[in-house]
């Protein structure tokens, strides 16, 4: 699914997408628009538009449900993208994955670099590739540097599953989907996952499946 009239102003192209209503459509892999990469956000928006343009990413991200939603995902070529993460898994996740909590955050303009030689492979999903998983292997920890919503400065260092995330979401606003870092060979549908690959590493997977682990 393109943006709706491709050759309108950007802001003009938001409210329109805004005014269909809630929650927004999430664009599949295919559509050009999630390999075309981001503009930097630079006041594009007017802030009303903003405010109201980052509370439809918390919402629709809220309803796929997911843990992160970047711009192009909803149509648009902005540097934007929002990450919530309640992280209601067991301990034994949690522990293996690093995976806490996350507030609802706004990442604008958002960039990020591994801190170390660290990797960690885990199976991975996304919003634009539904009934899928692969393993991914990321850098374990990462800096993190852009603004929040209101423009104030964000440097932080994120690891465990909470890099992960941002990694996934800022990845999107450089064209790149998760698949193009993935092990092709654990490709696994949704149900072969519950069915056979939900422990909390993919060792199992990687095993039966013929990849490599970091």
């Amino acid at each position: 699914m393109g943006t709706p009239n491709d050759h309108a102003p950007l802001a003009e192209r938001v409210e329109q997408l805004l005014d269909a209503g809630l929650p927004l459509a999430i664009v599949a892999a295919g559509d050009p628009v999630l390999r075309r990469g981001t503009e930097p956000y630079d006041g594009q928006l007017e802030p009303a538009l903003l405010a109201r343009f980052v509370e439809a990413l918390r919402v629709t991200m809220r309803a796929a449900p997911g843990v992160g939603l970047a711009a192009p995902q909803v149509g648009v070529e902005l540097r934007i993208a929002v990450i919530e993460d309640p992280a209601p898994v067991p301990e034994e996740v949690r522990l293996t994955c690093g995976r806490v909590p996350q507030p609802f955050r706004v990442l604008v303009n958002p960039a990020y670099e591994p801190l170390g030689d660290a990797r960690a492979a885990f199976f991975e999903g996304c919003l634009s590739v539904p009934g899928w998983q692969a393993v991914v292997a990321r850098p374990a920890q990462v800096r993190l540097t852009g603004q929040d919503e209101h423009g104030q400065a964000l440097d932080e260092v994120f690891e465990g599953w909470p890099a992960r995330i941002v990694q996934h979401e800022t990845d999107h606003l450089d064209g790149v989907l998760y698949l193009d870092r993935a092990e092709s060979r654990s490709l696994s549908s949704n149900l072969a996952m519950a069915e056979r690959w939900t422990q909390p590493t993919p060792e199992e997977a990687a095993r039966a499946l013929g990849f490599s682990l970091p």
